[in-house]
């Protein structure tokens, strides 16, 4: 049975994704900014988010962008799980997952008595757009990093898909400032940079998804994959070459990814021992968050343990919380949406549920647990 203490921590408050944008507001003269990075002062910034981007992956494949491979390098972990939803979150809040609450791929919503996917704010197995009923202000209503720039008289842009526009978790964690929706990658390098030029200070914010889609479907370090990341690399270096002179560029991902044979994959629909006293399963597959029927935690605690303890950790979510996996505050709402049974892969292992999620079984690559191949991410910086 593998130990708590056999977990690596995220970095909150010294080097995580969610001290990244408060440390660019720092840099753009925004007061009362918590600078945890220290980026050089500047006028201009600009924050390149290339989905799945891994430092660890990077690292192994210099020969393929040569352009990102140039560029100066720190190391940053996102928070836990190391999964789009949550990062992106503690990306576009400075907040960490215990505090803007949205702690997974899917989470268990008390209120509705459901499983919601927030990347669609739908529920997990639904189409009905929960906007109104889980609406995203009120779910997450800190101010973001966009509005708090926005309100010290920064020109903020958001340089994303077009299809995200008005979504749930983009009014949850990235309002603020100008939504440009992009319809391809070169649009999306045309939108940020006319919002680089605006004003006398600018922020933007430039999305692109397709690396981690290739590597979900494909596996990282298919040539699938390699020719995508070959793409990325020419885009950032597109980007970069026509930003306005002075302005910093800083490139980062949200997680990193691995890949787990179908011969790795638990299915969750034909191991009934995993399944008694569940409730529900929220997370992903490599993070798990196994809410309990009352007066189960304890039987299912036994049995993911007896079941998958050497190869994923297994504990309570006291355990986790005390940990700090969430950071050092974890409001209410966050409690709740963390399973009373947490359980995080160490190794190529994923808790799949063929039968209710056929597509997410299918997958090669996956995400959300602390391996360094996981939650490890590089930030790369111009000036």
């Amino acid at each position: 049975m593998l130990s708590l203490s056999d977990l690596p921590r995220p970095a909150y408050g010294t080097a995580a994704l969610s001290d990244l944008l408060p440390s660019a507001l720092a840099s753009l003269g925004v007061p009362g900014e918590a600078d945890a990075l220290h980026l050089p002062p500047t006028s201009r910034a600009v924050l390149l988010l290339v989905d799945g981007l891994g430092l660890r992956l990077l690292e192994r494949h210099p020969d393929a962008a040569p352009f990102l491979s140039s560029l100066s390098r720190r190391t940053l972990t996102t928070g836990f799980p190391s999964t789009t939803v949550t990062s992106l979150a503690s990306l576009g809040t400075g907040l960490t997952p215990g505090e803007h609450g949205l702690t997974g791929y899917v989470s268990w919503v008390a209120e509705l008595a459901d499983t919601v996917a927030w990347l669609t704010w739908t529920p997990e197995h639904g189409r009905s757009d929960l906007r109104e009923q889980l609406v995203p202000e009120l779910v997450q209503p800190r101010a973001t990093t966009f509005e708090r720039a926005a309100s010290d008289g920064v020109a903020v842009t958001v340089a994303a898909p077009a299809a995200f526009e008005g979504s749930g978790l983009t009014r949850a964690v990235l309002r603020g400032g100008s939504y440009r929706g992009s319809i391809t990658p070169g649009d999306a390098v045309a939108q940020a940079v006319t919002g680089s030029a605006l004003g006398s200070r600018s922020l933007v914010y430039c999305y692109t998804p397709d690396l981690d889609a290739t590597g979900h479907v494909r596996g990282v370090g298919s040539d699938a994959w390699l020719s995508q990341l070959r793409l990325v690399d020419r885009f950032a270096e597109e980007l970069a070459a026509r930003l306005p002179r002075g302005t910093a560029l800083h490139i980062t991902g949200d997680h990193g990814m691995v890949d787990v044979p179908e011969s790795a994959r638990v299915d969750l629909d034909s191991t009934p021992a995993l399944r008694h006293g569940v409730r529900t399963l929220a997370g992903e597959p490599r993070a798990r968050h196994v809410h309990c029927h009352p007066g189960a935690a304890d039987d299912v605690l036994a049995a993911w343990t007896g079941e998958l303890g050497d190869r994923m950790w297994v504990g309570t979510r006291a355990d986790a919380v005390a940990a700090g996996l969430f950071g050092p505050r974890v409001t209410q709402a966050a409690l709740d949406r963390i399973g009373d049974v947490v359980a995080i892969a160490t190794g190529p292992v994923a808790v799949v549920r063929s039968q209710a999620d056929p597509f997410l079984s299918r997958l090669i690559g996956h995400h959300g647990a602390l391996t360094d191949d996981e939650r490890l991410v590089p930030l790369l910086s111009t000036s």
